[in-house]
């Protein structure tokens, strides 16, 4: 079980989907458990405390190692954070066709393969980390994939993350950057609800602006909250259905 959050990772596993045609690959696929599990104590909460420190800290010099591994390869990293419905996979797939780079992508989700079987029918390698009852990815889950997936050099790798907006801010995972993706069918309040989010978050991508004129999202209102939580923080409106201002997330992401 985390102890930051008590979420379970038990059973957490890698799978390596098929290739995506015209991207031959060797498939491997790796299992088994990928989590720091403390067991249940009924001590105190300065223990508690202890070994949520533990954890973050063990996750930190995993993470570590990613971003060398990753820098060493110049591959930019994206982990790529919402809750579930934003439209994450709508906006990798229009990224995939657009992108001048390869590119790879970690899928996370607790369960099914449905969404890495998207992103390779749109031409991308792939693979799918389940996490069970596990609410967010960590830098061992992240580890293990990049195993498996073994990117290309000067690739940008996106590790879609389960879909939280809690957690996953929390557990660093060696990328170059966080990302944010937030929904106008969601509510403009999202920034002042789930700080640790977006204060966290170097862009703020705003999806489905064709349905503004249907939905109470008031995209000023929603931006200068974000700003009181991180004054650098960049806010990106974009359709990912419709492709409006994509090219705006593009030109983002060839100058990382």
């Amino acid at each position: 079980m985390c102890s930051s959050c008590g979420c379970g990772h038990d059973g957490a596993r890698v799978t390596t989907l098929g290739e995506p045609e015209g991207h031959p690959h060797d498939d491997h696929t790796h299992e088994g458990h990928t989590h720091e599990h403390v067991p249940a104590d009924p001590g105190t909460r300065t223990h508690t405390l202890e070994l949520e420190v533990a954890v973050l800290a063990k996750n930190d010099e995993l993470a570590a190692a990613n971003r060398d591994r990753l820098a060493g390869l110049e591959i930019v990293a994206v982990n790529l954070m919402s809750s579930p419905g934003s439209g994450k996979t709508t906006l990798l797939e229009r990224t995939i066709t657009d992108s001048t780079r390869p590119v790879t992508v970690i899928e996370g989700d607790q369960e099914t393969l449905f969404d890495a079987e998207r992103i390779r029918r749109a031409g991308a390698r792939a693979v799918q980390v389940n996490t069970g009852a596990g609410c967010h990815l960590d830098a061992t889950m992240v580890a293990r994939a990049l195993d498996s997936l073994d990117p290309e050099p000067g690739s940008l790798l996106f590790v879609e993350n389960v879909g939280n907006l809690v957690c996953p801010a929390l557990f660093d995972l060696g990328e170059s950057r966080k990302v944010v993706v937030i929904s106008v069918t969601e509510g403009d309040d999202k920034a002042l609800k789930y700080p640790h989010m977006f204060a966290a978050a170097d862009l703020v991508v705003v999806n489905k602006t064709d349905l503004l004129p249907y939905v109470d999202f008031d995209v000023d209102r929603f931006s200068a909250d974000a700003a009181t939580l991180n004054p650098a923080v960049r806010i990106v409106p974009v359709s990912a259905k419709t492709g409006a201002a994509l090219d705006v997330w593009q030109q983002w992401l060839d100058a990382l």
